[in-house]
């Protein structure tokens, strides 16, 4: 069921949050149910590629296996997706097959939708601007169904395999998804951002990568976040790219760029790390740079390519204005880095945001950063040492 003519919003709603899992779900789900409930009923990969799937003994068995593996290992954030289906008034099933992805229509011996979304992400290590910048980019129906959450989760006991008893974070978040999966900071001082990547073969039964990023959310240092993302005793479903740094830094400033592909050949995820160094800049988008696995092909795929080489053509300095340039880049004839041509397209890029890890702040765009102001500078508390 395709959108025709949506218009972009300026506008990102948020929530402030405290509880147990399920009842910051529930708040969640309570307080966006009307965009929730309008996600779950125009969306082309639920709709016409998930639940088909999960409607197939195929489908059922690759759903049923994955959800006891994540009851197992993180049953906190199944009970997050509970409290939010519950305050939502949606079904559990459909928020929970949001977060497998493709995982059951490969299952079920369907290729999935066959668009995808996708996302760049530009980390600047220079002496005079030290930035995250990232483009999320989604199927178009995700357009103005986003939110931000900043949540302060308290447990009396501690929580899954990482046994976590408080968690504080903020996470720009889609309709009726976990936080974690697009860009984040946390109180420790963690900021991230994710791209997603597209490996032909997935593995029902193992981590969905949006559990894996929802766990990375409680990460204190940089051996934590490794640990989180390894999975060691089971290992991720599918794949991502990772790209992180922490605020408070022992040391010189590092950011760390983690290609994530699926577990085939043991119990833990396989990791590529990339450092950039003080003087030095990562960039990722959609594709596998490092890790040679076979990947779909798509226009995500062919995009990355495109975007990669558009964003990689700006040299030094890189300083606040060359980076919403290149966040905002429309340069391709196709492939656009800002992606948005007309109201037809399937691909939209439907926020922008920038960490600035020296003033301490994340500026969030809902249009282009080249021609608009930041909607919202939030500026990053952390915990007290």
């Amino acid at each position: 069921m395709p959108v025709k003519g949506i218009i972009r919003r300026q506008c990102i709603p948020i929530i402030y949050t405290r509880g147990t899992h399920y009842e910051v779900g529930y708040d969640i789900g309570r307080t966006f149910a009307s965009l929730i409930q309008n996600f779950l009923e125009i969306s082309i990969n639920l709709n016409e590629s998930y639940i088909p799937a999960y409607e197939t003994i195929e489908g059922k068995k690759a759903y049923d296996d994955t959800l006891e593996c994540v009851k197992k290992n993180f049953p906190q954030y199944v009970e997050e997706i509970q409290g939010t289906a519950d305050g939502a008034k949606v079904p559990f099933y459909k928020l929970f097959l949001l977060h497998l992805d493709d995982i059951t229509p490969k299952a079920s011996g369907r290729n999935g939708y066959k668009e995808s979304s996708g996302c760049s992400t530009v980390c600047v290590n220079q002496k005079d601007a030290v930035i995250l910048g990232h483009t999320e980019d989604a199927l178009s129906q995700t357009l103005n169904h986003f939110y931000i959450v900043s949540a302060h989760i308290i447990n009396d006991q501690p929580q899954g395999r990482w046994a976590i008893k408080e968690e504080r974070f903020s996470s720009l978040c889609y309709a009726g998804h976990l936080p974690g999966y697009t860009m984040n900071y946390n109180h420790h001082g963690l900021v991230f951002s994710v791209n997603t990547l597209s490996a032909q073969k997935l593995l029902p039964g193992k981590t969905p990568r949006h559990f894996i990023t929802r766990a990375l959310l409680s990460a204190e240092n940089f051996e934590q976040a490794h640990k989180i993302l390894r999975d060691t005793g089971n290992g991720i479903a599918d794949g991502c790219s990772i790209n992180m740094t922490f605020l408070d830094n022992d040391g010189d400033r590092i950011f760390h760029n983690i290609e994530m592909a699926p577990a085939y050949d043991n119990q833990e995820s396989q990791l590529n790390i990339q450092l950039g160094n003080p003087g030095q800049n990562l960039i990722h988008c959609n594709k596998y740079l490092r890790i040679n696995i076979p990947e779909i092909t798509s226009f995500m795929l062919k995009s990355s390519v495109a975007r990669l080489r558009v964003l990689e053509s700006y040299t030094d300095p890189l300083d606040m204005k060359r980076i919403t340039d290149m966040l905002g880049d429309q340069s391709d004839p196709k492939y656009k880095v800002f992606q948005e041509i007309g109201p037809e397209d399937k691909i939209k890029t439907i926020a922008v945001g920038i960490f600035d890890c020296i003033k301490r702040t994340w500026a969030l765009y809902g249009d282009n950063p080249v021609s608009n102001e930041p909607l919202v500078v939030i500026p990053l508390v952390l915990k007290d040492p």
